[in-house]
């Protein structure tokens, strides 16, 4: 069993920031992943698990390792329209989901930024929306997994299992998903009523988002990072609930389709050809400042119907956006810190990276609370992403910028999300998730994958692939 050469291809995360070569094997059943794993241990190679591709950094590929790419299991093999009940495969993803659900009153109880991210994927990483402060991350919703482990054995996992929140958030390190049993989220509108209003500063900000966190269904503030001074921390927050009234129009998947041009007149997929060249420094402080001045104009203060789709995927909503960062790619670091300390917090991010010349172009705030798996993200408090154009002529003042952020974020009790994670060193994860968790993976890691055949960059970066338990100077 020899690993063939046209199978090497090149992989990197959604941010573009870092590439490696692997060894790319499609799996649609269940007798293909036992296949592929006999080939790495005949190859000598690690595993790591693909689905679509959508973490930001290096959680889905590794240099000259054997890929398993996940997409193929894409079935869809129950729905019950009664009870809200779905089996999806790995390899399903929420755009696949919704569109099953929807004309049946059902919706994806939390989504992420894009429909794209596939269950796997969501399960691995632990995957957040909008609406966490209110109905927690998407894994909090399934019922059941079936979860094979290297040596071919299926396990079915339910919540009250530690293996399943084990498994939760473990980047793919403890098995593959096979399938999942999700409990979807009766709705009798396609739509929701939106309030959009401006914010003037860090202040403002929070204040409004404590106060609309009791009673929206969806929160979520979008923050001009380039702002100084008095209006430091300015941005625009969209508050949203479902409405009261039945709209079984708006079920429709006609009703959801976004739109392909803008105005009317210009194709989507064409708009990251023009945001490439205002990609800049000077081009992005212009377009989040018109962005802020413009929404204190219009409709500042007004509630508006927003689909579903529209309101849940901004990612989808201009394709290939992210193609405006190439060569180089971007960056995002999410910070998530407790609510005493998220306002304190995030001014300081914000200042660090004006200070350094190295403004965040996008800043997106959200509200927080706990959840129960073993190496979560999730807290009661605030999370803001901040994204960061790379740029290798200034490769050591970025990477002293993000060991300051991070350091800053840890002294205020603060964690961090591996699908967002470019960064952090194993030190720093450690530190945050503290002895007894690292220890319990360990103990669970060394049972489900005893021969460590499973792994990726991020893994190999965070030492989570071998992780132990923690030395003693580790534990003081």
């Amino acid at each position: 069993m020899t690993l063939p050469r046209d199978a090497v291809r090149r992989l990197s995360g959604f941010g573009f920031s870092a590439h490696a070569d692997g060894y790319v094997v499609p799996c649609a059943t269940e007798d293909d992943l036992r296949r592929a794993f006999a080939l790495a241990r005949a190859n000598d190679r690690p595993v790591v698990l693909r689905g679509a591709g959508r973490s930001y950094g290096d959680a889905a590929y590794r240099a000259e390792a054997v890929v398993l790419d996940l997409t193929p299991m894409n079935q869809i093999e129950a729905w019950d329209p009664a009870t809200g009940r779905i089996i999806a495969q790995a390899g399903v993803d929420i755009d696949h989901l919704w569109r099953r659900t929807l004309p049946d009153g059902w919706w994806p109880p939390v989504v992420s930024g894009t429909s794209f991210t596939t269950v796997g994927g969501a399960l691995a990483m632990n995957i957040h929306g909008k609406n966490h402060f209110r109905s927690g991350s998407f894994a909090e919703h399934v019922v059941r997994i079936e979860l094979m482990t290297p040596d071919g054995q299926i396990l079915p996992l339910r919540p009250q299992d530690p293996r399943f929140r084990a498994v939760i958030g473990s980047a793919g390190l403890l098995g593959v998903v096979l399938r999942a049993e999700i409990q979807f989220k009766p709705v009798t509108s396609g739509d929701l009523r939106v309030l959009a209003f401006t914010v003037p500063d860090w202040h403002a900000q929070f204040e409004a988002m404590e106060r609309y966190a009791g009673d929206a269904n969806y929160l979520v503030s979008w923050v001009d990072l380039f702002a100084t001074g008095s209006g430091a921390g300015r941005g625009v927050i969209h508050a949203a609930w479902y409405p009261d009234e039945s709209a079984p129009k708006t079920l429709t998947l006609e009703h959801q389709a976004l739109p392909s041009k803008i105005l009317g007149l210009v194709p989507k997929s064409q708009v990251w050809r023009a945001l490439r060249p205002l990609n800049r420094r000077a081009g992005m402080r212009f377009i989040n400042a018109a962005k802020y001045l413009s929404s204190r104009i219009k409709g500042n203060g007004k509630e508006h119907c927003q689909s579903l789709v529209a309101f849940s995927f901004l990612l989808d909503y201009v394709p290939d956006w992210r193609r405006a960062y190439e060569p180089d790619g971007f960056v995002q670091f999410q910070a998530f810190v407790p609510r005493a300390a998220a306002q304190a917090t995030f001014a300081e991010l914000a200042r660090r990276a004006q200070a350094a010349g190295q403004e965040a172009f996008l800043g997106v705030l959200k509200r927080h609370r706990p959840d129960p798996f073993l190496l979560t993200w999730a807290l009661d408090g605030y999370s803001l992403a901040m994204d960061f154009r790379v740029n290798p002529a200034l490769a050591a003042t970025q990477t002293a910028l993000f060991m300051k952020m991070t350091e800053t974020v840890l002294s205020a009790g603060g964690r961090f999300y591996l699908a967002k994670d470019s960064t952090l060193t194993a030190a720093q994860f450690r530190a945050y998730l503290g002895p007894d968790a690292i220890a319990a993976f360990a103990q669970i890691h060394a049972q489900m994958d005893p021969e460590g055949l499973l792994t990726s960059a991020l893994s190999e970066r965070l030492g989570l692939d071998q992780v132990g338990p923690a030395s003693p100077t580790e534990s003081s």
